[in-house]
């Protein structure tokens, strides 16, 4: 077995299918990340490793989200859609560098796996000079065939060109290549165009091998993981995929969900020790739960941070800079954006908190509006700790309000508060006896009475 540390990885990010949308194809989500960035994140990487990542003119969206994952990528051009075989050798100066093993991947196969990628490896370091990536299909049609004899792999066959005896066969072409690096410039050079459509294949390369009296294996895989994306069917078939995997993974770390099917995650949802969430609960991106929370039915949260022993729900939504300190109440129909609750703070219901910072142990009345949006510009909220705000108030913003104040029920309160301070702003309450009669006598004279029903 020969020892191999260097690797270049190759990653082809073209534009492909727009799969009837302005959104490039590899930036499309599953689970709350781009296909780009899990198949990034699974790439290997760390010292050895240098990413080379292929994307079609004029696709500057695709390269800030190569450089926002992978600032260590390198990425190169490829101006014309010629096969996958051009695309790689648009990553010709990477190749060139001569690593030990050559990857090549592509940036639609978001539930490929960095174990994968380390099995396909496996096989160069017993002298393979190349390793496809295969899986058995359920349905093969369309699908290249690899054609194996024993351990070895002898020609991947195309749909159109395969014999109805090779049709048959279930073991299909991934896509996925892992190259002896140090040959496999050379290999690639050769590969030519003599093809209906003239463009040049990687799947060429598995003659040209046998050819020059060289190994090519199959390593295989399940179907889900290189499932690539091409439709908005196979984009939500992916989505499934990924969510049961989720799923699984966070109730194999102990967290509970009480109705797996109806609780969506993201990929980097991170959780604590005994959560609980309850059916039909949205978690984004950029959420952590932290020990004993308990996410009630109905939750929308995105960019959020949850901590200790919290409740939130049921019919909320937390929306992105939300930090909730330990013990918080987050209740029905309550909104929260850019706002800071520290521990044990209390926003049982329908209200809504915005752009500011509350202290703790503090109660927010039911109705409370943060009023942080004057048509122009956002506005922040100050509310000191033990603070206590009445039902139906609107806080204008910028305003602060402090330590042990208490504002009454129905107060629109424009200007800032002391400590301890209680504040009451409310227009006079007048009584105008019988004006209620007299109001319907008006409204209703020369009008015959309505029927019931």
């Amino acid at each position: 077995m020969t020892a191999r540390s260097s690797l270049t990885v190759v990653l082809a990010a073209g534009e492909g299918t727009r799969m009837r949308s302005s959104l490039p194809k590899v930036l499309h989500p599953v689970a709350g990340q781009s296909l780009l960035a899990h198949v990034l994140g699974a790439a290997p990487h760390g010292p050895g490793a240098a990413l080379a990542v292929v994307v079609g003119p004029d696709h500057a969206a695709v390269e800030q989200e190569i450089k926002r994952i992978r600032p260590d990528a390198k990425i190169y051009i490829q101006r014309e859609r010629l096969g996958t075989a051009h695309a790689v050798l648009a990553a010709r100066e990477a190749i060139a560098g001569g690593a030990d093993d050559l990857l090549v991947a592509f940036g639609d196969t978001p539930l490929i796996s960095a174990e994968t990628f380390a099995r396909l490896r496996a096989p160069l370091r017993n002298g393979a000079a190349l390793a496809v990536l295969g899986f058995r299909a359920v349905d093969p049609t369309g699908y290249g065939r690899l054609l194996v004899e024993g351990d070895h792999l002898v020609a991947i066959r195309e749909q159109a060109d395969a014999s109805a005896a090779e049709r048959a066969v279930d073991l299909c072409n991934a896509g996925v290549m892992a190259f002896d690096g140090r040959r496999a410039l050379d290999i690639i050079d050769k590969i030519g165009n003599a093809n209906s459509k003239r463009e040049y294949y990687l799947t060429d390369a598995v003659a040209i091998i046998r050819d020059l009296g060289l190994e090519a294996v199959v390593i295989e895989t399940s179907e889900d993981e290189v499932r690539g994306i091409n439709t908005k069917a196979q984009l939500a078939e992916a989505e499934q995929v990924m969510q049961q995997r989720l799923r699984k993974a966070a109730l194999e770390a102990g967290v509970t969900l009480i109705a797996p099917d109806t609780v969506y995650l993201a990929a980097d949802t991170k959780f604590g020790n005994d959560v609980t969430i309850e059916p039909f609960v949205v978690i984004g991106p950029g959420v952590s739960i932290d020990d004993g929370a308990v996410i009630h039915s109905f939750c929308h949260i995105t960019q959020a941070s949850i901590g200790k022993n919290t409740s939130v729900g049921p019919y909320a939504r937390l929306r992105p800079g939300t930090s909730l300190g330990d013990g918080a109440r987050i209740g029905n129909f309550v909104e929260t954006k850019a706002a800071v609750l520290d521990a044990g703070v209390k926003v049982n219901h329908l209200s809504y908190i915005g752009d500011a910072h509350i202290g703790a142990n503090s109660n927010i009345g039911a109705g409370t509006i943060t009023c942080n949006y004057d048509g122009f510009s956002k506005h922040k909220t100050e509310i000191g700790e033990g603070a206590f705000v009445g039902t139906n108030s609107s806080l204008v913003a910028p305003v602060k309000i402090g330590n042990g104040a208490y504002i009454g029920s129905g107060s629109v309160i424009t200007k800032d508060v002391p400590d301890d301070a209680l504040a009451v702003e409310r227009s006079q309450q007048t009584i105008r006896e019988g004006g209620a009669k007299r109001y319907r006598e008006i409204k209703t004279k020369g009008k015959k009475p309505k029927k019931e029903g």
